[in-house]
């Protein structure tokens, strides 16, 4: 089991890219206060085609409550502006000139709540991804014991449940910290 070691850093990064991808997906989340990740997911049409908002324009927050978007070249305006409104953010776009600016609204208790189930739907999906890495690992490893020791075997599958354990527990930080995020008004 020469490998076992390179295997465990296969193991871990895969866990790592479920938290990761957790993270980006909790990003867009909006929370009562601006963040320029709230724009990530816009896609605008610009030059016969479709390309991410911060391709074509800089985002900004000059107020907590208050997104800016700097649009580069005038004749994209209303394309980025058209893109904003289309990617149900329910954000009313105020432009002026070059420049569009996002009132972020207060969010109700009940918007929060909504918010806050989506954030827990997100984490569910990333421990899955988590068990589902786990569960490949160990199935590796029963079609390699026949070659190994049984200790070596017992070994390993403690370290894949150790490195499943600290997976779990990094969603449940990510998914903790967005709650207390949302929940705060």
């Amino acid at each position: 089991m020469a490998n076992a070691t390179h295997d465990m850093n296969e193991i871990k990064r895969r866990m790592a890219g479920a938290a990761a991808s957790l993270k980006t997906e909790l990003s867009g989340l909006r929370t009562g206060r601006a963040s320029t990740h709230l724009l990530d997911p816009v896609m605008v049409d610009a030059y016969g085609q479709s390309m991410p908002l911060n391709q074509c324009a800089s985002v900004t927050v000059p107020e907590p409550r208050l997104i800016a978007v700097s649009v580069w070249d005038k004749s994209l305006v209303k394309a980025v502006e058209k893109a904003i409104v289309d990617s149900n953010l329910g954000l009313s776009p105020a432009t002026e000139g070059q420049t569009i600016r996002l009132r972020i609204p207060e969010l109700n208790q009940d918007r929060r709540k909504e918010l806050v189930k989506l954030a827990h739907k997100y984490a569910e999906t990333a421990r899955v991804a988590v068990r589902h890495v786990r569960r490949d690992a160990l199935d590796t490893l029963k079609k390699l014991e026949k070659d190994h020791g049984k200790d070596e075997i017992e070994r390993f599958t403690a370290e894949i449940q150790k490195a499943t354990d600290a997976g779990i527990a990094e969603v449940d930080q990510l998914l903790a910290a967005k709650e207390k995020e949302i929940l705060t008004v």
